[in-house]
């Protein structure tokens, strides 16, 4: 069982791992996690699915727990995962889950847990109870079940991303991959911007029949790619399955770093909140926090992880943060990410700038970097002890894993959660050095996963 329950989510095999007679527990027992807050939000959920097959019956069974548990169920059908974050602080629920596997191949489904304001549920506050639960405690249904309701947030949710456009002109051509996904849905949106738009793959099927809906590999950005170069586009952007993530492609075609996109928004976002802390992951390139700082911004380093990323943006008040993973997360919206108010910053740049988004990200990409390298390590804690003592001369910091900084290089090593993988990413001042201190790692980590 412990399989399926991952740091920040529910994911599995459907059915052999994940199936209805799991999501009716999960839905069940979800009600225990959300006692824990009061029940503040009336005892309502806010529940929503992807668009895989496997998706509308793993959603029946979930929002009957759900109802068995003297929940209320709010229904508001096919959503991306941003529009269930939005329904829950839209809405005021207690919580809030969607069904869904993200990226994950069509085999593949799963669940993302909120409790109110859209506060994410990871492994320490309450993934790890709610699998406790469905190990050991029956499905005993209350005698008063909760009451199904049907809510369509569509109009409140365009309302809400629009209130981020600041400009509509010039015209763009920009191409867009939504790989069969749920970023299908924002395709009216998309076109309210307006942009010429190039579409690649719209039409929601859970199958994936043209790529994998994950923007974070290389090959999955060849048809955006292909497009932005075919079709003379300003810029591409990608989305990934359940379109939390999105990831950009400038007007050469070259793929954009997310870390870049959060040095690049980091000073629109800093005039409209002058001084304030903005937090990055601590993969970030320096350039992140060199443009937080040069923007009069507080840069704020945290470990890799939506839960604490969010957690951290909320107790310090912060408007904005980014992650490596392409998600990006702001105050304006319940500090929660979204993938399609990042590609209305990032138009807002270019048509404020009047220049190329190559030409707006030119100062950011100073650096060299691996991007980030996966290596098996079955003793990750040991590993890790042995890299503090070989760099013992570098300045080290614990906050995920281990990172070393010298003058001119630095990196970072750290643990996946579920897997025996071990996780580097480094940055250096020339390609020489970075060339240098990768041969170094490699001969201490080993060979990359996959190489």
């Amino acid at each position: 069982m412990s399989g399926i329950f991952k740091a920040y989510d529910v994911r599995g095999v459907y059915p052999g791992e994940v199936n209805e007679t799991i999501a009716k527990a999960i839905g069940f027992h979800f009600r225990s996690i959300l006692e824990e807050h009061d029940l503040a939000g009336g005892g309502r959920v806010v529940v929503s699915r992807d668009m895989r097959a496997s998706s509308t019956p793993l959603m029946q069974a979930l929002s009957d727990g759900l109802l068995a548990a003297g929940l209320g169920v709010v229904d508001i059908g096919l959503a991306t995962t941003p529009m269930n974050y939005f329904a829950i602080g839209y809405l005021g629920t207690s919580g809030g889950i969607q069904v869904t596997a993200s990226h994950n191949p069509a085999r593949y489904n799963g669940f993302k847990f909120s409790r109110r304001d859209a506060v994410p549920v990871s492994s320490e506050t309450g993934i790890d109870r709610i699998e406790a639960f469905v190990h050991d405690s029956p499905v005993t249904p209350l005698p008063q079940p909760g009451h199904l309701e049907q809510c369509d947030i569509g109009s409140a949710y365009r309302d809400h991303v629009l209130r981020f456009v600041r400009l509509l002109e010039p015209r763009l051509k920009v191409a867009v991959d939504v790989a069969n996904g749920m970023a299908t849905l924002y395709r009216g949106l998309l076109e309210e911007l307006n942009i010429e738009l190039v579409p690649l793959f719209f039409g929601l099927d859970g199958n994936f029949p043209n790529h994998e809906a994950n923007p974070l590999k290389q090959e999955n950005l060849r048809d955006l790619q292909r497009a932005v170069r075919d079709e003379g586009c300003a810029l591409g952007i990608a989305f990934d399955g359940d379109a939390d993530r999105a990831i950009f492609v400038d007007e050469k075609a070259q793929a954009v770093g997310a870390d870049m996109i959060t040095a690049l928004l980091a000073a629109p976002i800093l005039a409209r909140f002058p001084g304030a802390p903005i937090v990055y992951d601590i993969r970030s390139s320096w350039a992140t926090r060199e443009a937080i700082l040069a923007a009069g911004g507080s840069p704020v380093r945290e470990r890799v992880g939506h839960s604490f990323m969010k957690a951290t943006m909320r107790r310090i008040g912060s408007p904005f943060g980014g992650e490596l993973a392409g998600h990006f997360y702001y105050r304006e919206n319940f500090f929660a990410d979204s993938s399609l108010i990042t590609a209305i910053e990032v138009l807002n740049e270019v048509r404020q700038s009047d220049r190329s988004l190559s030409s707006l990200l030119a100062p950011f990409r100073r650096y060299s970097g691996t991007g980030e390298i996966n290596f098996h390590v079955d003793d990750k804690e040991g590993m890790i002890r042995r890299l503090a003592d070989l760099f013992s001369d570098g300045k080290i910091d614990y906050t995920d894993g281990i990172t070393v900084e010298y003058r001119d290089w630095w990196f970072n090593v750290r643990p996946s959660n579920t897997e025996p993988l071990l996780r580097l990413v480094m940055e250096a001042r020339t390609s020489e050095l970075l060339g240098e201190g990768k041969r170094r790692l490699l001969s201490i980590l080993g060979c990359p996963e996959g190489a």
